[in-house]
């Protein structure tokens, strides 16, 4: 099947494709023409990675999970020690987004919104130093 095909197939956009291609993560026959050749094992990986990254998973924990996935020998507490690690990263973006959250929850409830100049969330933003700033 050609680019075209395997995007429509895997997902992917025939950029991410050749970006996937260019740093090694698949490597499709190209034909006499030179154009990409991609058989159903590439339209594996192809899918494999559209899903790992739909994930979050890094291109180099990608990399690894592909590896992984390859080598029929492997240890399922590899993958599991990769995918744990990454649900901990998750969990502090998630920790880190309620945090961010409530602060500007408070901010928001906090300013007036009307017509007066003070406004908390301009001097929660603004240098200690800073808070009283010119009208002019």
């Amino acid at each position: 099947m050609n680019i075209k095909e395997a995007a429509a197939r895997s997902d992917l956009p025939p950029k991410t494709i050749r970006y996937y291609e260019e740093i090694g993560l698949i490597a499709p026959q190209r034909d006499l023409n030179g154009y990409r050749r991609f058989a159903e094992a590439d339209l594996h990986r192809l899918t494999f990675l559209s899903r790992a990254r739909a994930l979050g998973f890094s291109i180099e924990e990608c990399r690894t999970l592909l590896a992984l996935w390859a080598d029929r020998s492997r240890a399922s507490a590899d993958v599991k020690r990769l995918a744990q690690g990454h649900l901990t990263a998750i969990e502090a973006k998630i920790a880190d987004l309620k945090a961010m959250h409530d602060t500007l929850s408070g901010l928001v409830a906090a300013c007036a919104g009307d017509g007066r100049p003070d406004c908390p969330i301009l001097h929660r933003l603004a240098p200690e130093n800073e808070t009283q700033r010119s009208n002019g």
